[in-house]
């Protein structure tokens, strides 16, 4: 039994380390495929002539010439490139290719979904029951179990449930089942892509009868069927490279579809059926068939049975032994060939070395290569390649590849290895070079070509560097230049050696047509730099910047062998070996073991494909034999030298027979019987001790008789049917796994005879435990033999081994069964025993312990008290002394716990943790451990009410944690008016979960609704692409960081929605129509200092094409001013009036789209403008002047414009004045007065006009005094009298027209009007002579109508005539042209 429990243990660990290390070497994987590089070429270049024809090369320039050229060639080539506006390329193709790299990982990632769902499961009450299911999904789906939709918390019922996740197999396992535990159970799984469920009804059954109640089925239980177990499995297997092998597995009834479903595994991972994997199964068996065995195919086999329970699996471990070298003295094959950095024409090599080297070291390996269907291998370098990676160059596009290795040494080339899997030599950054974009209408395709533009001549590469130095090569990489342009790029490679400018090139007959290269043709020992040009049909780009310098005698070097090589027992057929890998090696690959049997010197291979952790199960061993091992290290350069030998070790179970009791001694004795007890072995230390047998002879015989037949399980026998009087001898053996361990010594003699006496006998069992520099504590066994009255108390005694003087501990005897010795001297050996007292006296002594040294033992720890993350109270204590067999006992108050319900136990390794389950007052005192299997290993605390009272608050902070907030939500605008929300909380674990719900709905992440969570700093964000009124309601994100929760609500409803919302359809706004012309200042008025009203806005991103409109209430305006240089329109008002107030607007358009801009100057902003004019107005107002007129004095001041929207009020002597019959108050645009009518002397005085534009007062002052008041009266009299002349001046008023035509014959009649006081005299004139009144002429003055008649009018009546009116103020002359023409002529009009 303990033979098989170690394997299987082994075994377990075996493939857990082989798992741990195969993860480790996929990242050293991951880390070497990204050093990996290709190789590039470029195309011979020619001259141009300046009409763009091609000039063939006259002849080959060299050194000063060849540079001077390319000198010139640059300098013009840097000229015309930087006329090109890169950035915006660069920047366009930049958000394209982060689009792509988004679109490219949603794209590897899927949903959740079940290989294998849950299935329904019958059991009977008190039974356990798993159910289990494969999960696959990428993100890795987070698995919650939930029953009757209610999720299941393994913390809250301790012990009930079980929730695992072993290599994507989920299992939930429940202990005991009740009828309470019948219902319907649902595992969901969710990732950021998705959630998938599925769900399985439990039916927890009870017996007829059964009081156990719920609402499950009663069945009888001959109804259920038995689940499936594993009967017969493979076992430990060693299979021939190139031949094949079979593993079966029998079980113990039929697999039908709804019981039982298996999966085979090697190492941890998931076995497919391919061209070298074959599984079979039946009902009631399954086989996996190895076609052609490999070394890839050695590893841990695991076969895993789904069943109605949970799960089963069967492992055994595969050794693949090398087949015959292909020549004698060859190497074994190499292994693993893996091809990484696939690219156009580059594809790099990386293999594992063989274990096997032939007899001599393995100089190098040859890599060949085939394309698929050709089936033709051709040898890929000439030179062998030591390290164990390799660059492959001048591979075709488009081509699919397998490779292989062969190993060299110097009796021969090895078998090849197993061909890799086949690659296609692809561009890996096509796929980023094409963006698709969804739209309703389909799809529109975009490549960063078309972001090109028309670069013709590429840039230079960027970041060259070197990522592998092999023995024969060093490879390259590189950027492509950004921009590259449309056309196919290729690239020339040049090296220089450090420290010179003499660039050679290094790809003159191998293409490079990809950012990958490998250069060959270097010396070991010189330091090279590396550089780079782009090369297309238009020309060659300027060199790249140089690499950092390098040399081949930078390689791997083989590591050192490991070390520490020790083997352990395991079975009776294997060993464990293990090591300690060499330091500071960075690259290792793994290890190989090698085993030799003792005086053979015959080295076998124990694995042919490397193992990874620092131990290994070597099988196939004969039993009892002795063998010694050996274990090489392995890296890319090859395989270290041997390690030092281990120490030989026979195959053996790892199993002792235990060393014999002692400390026989007389507990009791009756007439015909005694009590016998011994102490337990010294040897081996914690020995799994099965019971013990007994022996016993009389003082005069010889002879020993056995007293038991079966094994005791106590150190306490009562032995019967002796002889009264006689004495006796005993002794005792122990019996553990491996047999009956040798005999103790014999015992005293003890005689037969019944104890009468009145004090009790000795205690028993004095042990010793938390041994410290100055105190240990003594435990013992009450005695079993009373005296005449029950045991009240007891006396300890200690004495020194180097004294026989036993001294007293305790003056009052004690009435527990242990006491702490304190004050003891540290480095001294003592021995104690132990005094029973009755209320007859002492009794006789125990049997002495044995001895101890006062010392704290390095290492030693104490007992740990604290609460863990779940909140529970717990005692915990680590020993580093543990072994397999070893055993934390805990005890409270030195006894049996006797409540266990109210403790936990959980022993993890070499910690163990008593959990307080409810702690109340109950569970104060001392709780104490003893690790068994150990040299004493015990400690104990004492539990206090103040203790517990804090440990019992800081318990109610772990169960309810919170997570804290520190920035609460926020909403953000992004271009395009796409809405990010977010959140900020405390940092959160890699573990941590998050729910995110809207509206009460939980929700995922989706393009529209892109959900980000970062856990390292604690930000939740949702980034919403088109923002809308569905996006109204309540965010909320529920997170779960182990026991720590969270949920944090923001609510978007009315106006901060609405606000959010309008602000971000006015994101998109302007993003569109940022994509015509569009207004860079939107209209706007300005009122210029000349109180005019400017109108005027800005316009940008205009071509030629582009038109500006104005228009006004929907009105189009034509006098508007635009200056397409600077993008400036304006519109300038003068003498601003309520027509003008209205809705102005611009528009910009062309056939790219089109922006307005509108201007609403109505109410409060028309009434803004007026304010501003009279401002302005106001502020120009001049000093007040006098002017005098005929009416009277009129004061004024003339303003830039005087609007009436300004209020004005004048004042005389500081008091108002308004406007009345003698003093009137006027304006016009240009002035404000006060008109003083018939001045007197009562108007002489101050005069003060106030402006107030509505925010200021502005004042104008003018003093008459006597001096000016006279000029001004004097001025006034004169005026008033010139307007009298000119009122009643001689004057003609209206009538006489400029021109007037008549035909001859007929009479013409001309008629004015006159004025004037007196009546003025009349006087007609023609071509200035007086006419006479006759009868030709005739003139007739009525009051003052004039009217002048020519009878019979003929052409010497044509003429100028003039009427002249006359008084004693003045004349006046009025003309008149007279035409006459004759008949049958048209008349002339002037």
């Amino acid at each position: 039994m303990a033979t098989k429990f170690l394997h299987l243990h082994q075994s377990k660990n075996e493939r857990f380390d082989r798992s741990s290390r195969s993860m480790k070497s996929s990242e050293r994987k991951s880390q070497a495929e990204k050093k990996t590089i290709t190789q590039v070429s470029r195309p011979e270049r020619g001259r141009w002539t300046a009409r763009g024809e091609k000039e063939p090369a006259k002849r080959v320039l060299f050194g000063n010439e060849m540079k001077k050229v390319d000198e010139n060639y640059y300098k013009t080539q840097k000229l015309l490139l930087t006329k090109a506006d890169h950035k915006a390329m660069h920047e366009k193709a930049e958000k394209r290719a982060e689009e792509e790299r988004r679109f490219a990982k949603e794209a590897t990632a899927h949903s959740p979904e079940f290989v294998v769902e849950v299935r329904p499961h019958i059991v009977w009450e008190k039974m356990n029951v798993k159910l289990s299911c494969i999960i696959q999904g990428a993100p890795i789906p987070q698995v919650k179990w939930y029953k009757d939709g209610v999720l299941i918390q393994p913390a809250a019922v301790p012990g009930k449930y079980t929730i695992e996740n072993k290599i994507g197999l989920q299992t939930l396992g429940i202990s005991r089942c009740s009828p309470e535990d019948s219902g319907e159970y649902c595992a969901l799984a969710t990732n950021a892509l998705g959630e998938a469920s599925s769900y399985a009804t439990v039916i927890v059954n009870k017996y007829k009868d059964s009081d156990s109640g719920g609402e499950s089925i009663m069945l009888e239980p001959t109804h259920i069927e038995p689940d499936i177990d594993i009967v017969d499995g493979f076992e430990t297997s060693f299979g021939k490279e190139g031949g094949s092998l079979a593993l079966i597995c029998t079980f113990s009834s039929t697999l039908t579809r709804c019981r039982g479903e298996f999966c085979w595994l090697r190492d941890g991972i998931l076995l497919k059926e391919s061209k070298w994997v074959k599984i079979e199964s039946s009902d009631k068996s399954t086989k996996l068939t190895l076609t052609h065995i490999h070394k890839e195919d050695e590893g841990l086999y695991t076969m895993c049975l789904l069943t109605q329970t949970g799960y089963k699996e069967h492992s055994g471990y595969v050794f693949v032994r090398d087949a015959p070298a292909a020549e004698p003295g060859a190497a074994g094959s190499p292994l693993d060939v893996e091809c990484r950095d696939v690219n156009k024409d580059y594809v790099f090599i990386t293999w594992k070395p063989p274990s096997a080297d032939g007899g001599s070291p393995v100089i190098g390996y040859f890599i060949d290569r085939c394309e698929v269907g050709s089936g033709k291998w051709i040898q890929c370098n000439d030179v062998p390649e030591k390290l164990c990676k390799f660059p492959i160059v001048g591979l075709s596009e488009n081509q699919i590849y397998q490779f292989r290795v062969r190993a060299l040494n110097s009796a021969g080339i090895s078998r090849p290895s197993r061909p890799s899997e086949p690659v296609t030599t692809i561009d890996p950054t096509a796929a980023d070079r094409i963006i698709k974009i969804q739209l309703d209408e389909g799809k529109i395709v975009i490549t960063k070509d078309e972001l090109e533009s028309d670069i013709r001549i590429p840039l230079p590469p960027t970041n060259i560097r070197v990522t592998e130095i092999g023995q024969t090569y060093t490879a390259l990489c590189w950027n492509e230049p950004c921009p590259r342009g449309r056309e196919p790029l290729m690239y020339y490679v040049e090296k220089s050696i450090a420290g010179r400018d003499s660039w050679q090139r290094v790809n003159l007959e191998v293409p490079v047509s990809c950012p990958r290269f490998a250069v060959f043709d270097i010396v070991k020992g010189i330091l090279y730099c590396f550089r780079v040009r782009g090369v297309n049909k238009y020309g060659i780009s300027e060199p790249s910047q140089p690499s950092k310098a390098i040399t081949l005698g930078q390689t791997l070097a083989a590591p050192s062998p490991p070390h520490d090589i020790v083997p352990i027992r395991n079975t009776k057929t294997s060993v464990i070996v293990l090591w300690k890998e060499p330091e500071d090696e960075n690259e290792l690959i793994g290890f190989y073991v090698y085993a030799c049997e003792v005086g053979t010197n015959n080295w076998e291979i124990c694995n042919n494909k490397p193992v990874n952790s620092e131990s290994f199960s070597v099988h196939g061993l004969t039993r009892g034999k002795r063998y010694v091992f050996r274990v090489k290290s392995v890296n890319p350069a090859g395989i270290s030298d041997y390690s030092i030998e281990s120490t030989p070790i026979v195959v053996n179970n790892p199993i002792f027979l235990p060393s014999a009791p002692y400390g026989l001694t007389q507990l009791n004795c009756g007439m015909s019987e005694m009590v016998i007890g011994w102490k337990e072995p010294k040897f081996p230390i914690g020995a799994d001790i099965l019971g013990y047998f007994l022996d016993y002879r009389d003082a005069v015989d010889a002879e020993w008789h056995e007293v038991n037949i079966k094994p005791i399980k106590t150190r306490i026998y009562k032995v019967q049917n002796l002889t009264k009087g006689c004495f006796y001898e005993f002794r005792a053996f122990a019996m553990n796994w491996a047999g009956v361990g040798q005999p103790s010594e014999a015992s005293d003699q003890f005689k037969c005879e019944e104890w009468t006496m009145p004090q009790p006998g000795p205690p028993f069992d004095v042990i010793f435990t938390e041994v410290r520099r100055s105190s240990l504590l003594l435990q013992w066994q009450p005695p079993l033999y009373t005296g005449k009255g029950p045991v009240t108390g007891y006396f300890v005694e200690m004495c020194e081994t180097e004294s026989e003087k036993w001294i007293a501990l305790n003056e009052e005897p004690i009435l527990n069964t242990h006491m702490r010795i304190s004050h003891l001297e540290e480095g001294k050996t003592y021995i104690f025993r132990v005094l029973a007292l009755n209320s007859a006296r002492t009794g006789v002594p125990s049997l002495p312990s044995d001895p101890v040294l006062t010392e704290t033992r390095p290492g030693t720890t104490e007992i740990d008290i604290g609460v863990d993350e779940d909140g529970n109270i717990f005692l915990a204590f680590q020993s580093l002394e543990v072994t397999d067999c070893s055993k934390f006992v805990w005890s409270k108050d030195y006894q049996e716990i006797a409540t266990p319900e109210r403790v936990q136990t959980e022993t993890k390794e070499e910690t163990s943790k008593l959990i307080l389950i409810d702690p109340s007052e109950e569970d104060l005192g001392t709780y104490s451990v003893v690790v068994t299997g150990t040299d004493g290993v015990s400690s104990s605390h004492t539990l206090t009410e103040e203790e517990l009272q804090r440990l019992k608050e800081l318990s109610h902070q772990k169960r309810n944690p919170l997570i804290n907030v520190k920035s609460d939500w926020a909403a953000e605008l992004l271009e395009k008016g796409t809405v990010r929300l977010w959140v900020q909380v405390e940092s959160l674990s890699p573990a941590a979960q998050l729910q995110f719900i809207i509206n009460e709905k939980e929700v995922s992440s989706t393009p529209a609704h892109k959900i980000n969570f970062d856990k390292a700093n604690g930000i939740i964000e949702m980034i919403i692409q088109n923002f809308s009124e569905e996006d109204q309601g309540s965010y909320t994100a529920q997170l779960q960081d182990g026991k720590a929760k969270g949920q944090f609500t923001l609510v978007l409803i009315d106006e901060k929605f609405q606000d959010i919302l309008s602000q971000c359809n006015f994101q998109k706004r302007e993003w569109k129509r940022k994509q015509g012309p569009y207004f860079e200042k939107y209209l706007r008025w300005e009122v210029t200092e000349e109180c005019d009203l400017l109108l005027t806005c800005k316009m940008t991103n205009t071509k030629t094409q582009t038109s500006v409109k104005w228009y006004k209430d929907g009105k189009q305006i034509t006098d508007a001013a635009y200056d397409p240089q600077t993008g400036i329109s304006s519109l300038s008002i003068s003498q601003v009036t309520k027509k003008d107030e209205g809705i102005y607007n611009v528009v910009v358009a062309d056939e790219r789209g089109q922006d307005s801009s509108d201007l609403e100057l109505l109410n409060q902003a028309f009434d803004d403008i007026l304010k501003e004019i009279c401002r302005i107005g106001g502020t120009s107002a001049s000093e007040l002047k006098l002017q005098c007129t005929a009416e009277g004095i009129k004061l004024y001041s003339l303003m830039k414009y005087n609007l009436e929207y300004m209020k004005k009020t004048w004042y005389f002597n500081e008091k108002s004045l308004e406007s009345q019959e003698r003093r009137r108050i006027g304006s016009d645009n240009q002035r404000v007065w006060l008109q003083i009518f018939n001045p007197t002397e009562a108007d002489k005085g101050k005069y003060t006009l106030e402006l107030f534009d509505s925010k200021q007062t502005h004042k104008r002052v003018l003093k008459l005094s006597d001096q000016v008041f006279d000029e001004a009266i004097a001025e006034y009299q004169r005026l008033k009298q010139a307007e009298i002349a000119e009122k009643n001046r001689a004057k003609v008023v209206k009538g006489l027209p400029d021109v007037v035509n008549i035909m001859e014959d007929k009479t013409l009649c001309l008629t004015c009007t006159i004025s004037g006081d007196p009546i003025p005299e009349v006087f007609w004139l023609k071509n200035d002579r007086e006419i006479v009144s006759g009868e030709h002429y005739q003139v007739t003055v009525e009051k003052t109508t004039v009217t002048f008649n020519i009878q019979q009018v003929t052409t010497q009546d044509s003429g100028r005539y003039s009427v002249f009116v006359r008084n004693k103020y003045g004349s006046e002359t009025a003309n008149v042209t007279v035409g006459v023409y004759k008949h049958g002529d048209e008349s002339r009009e002037e």
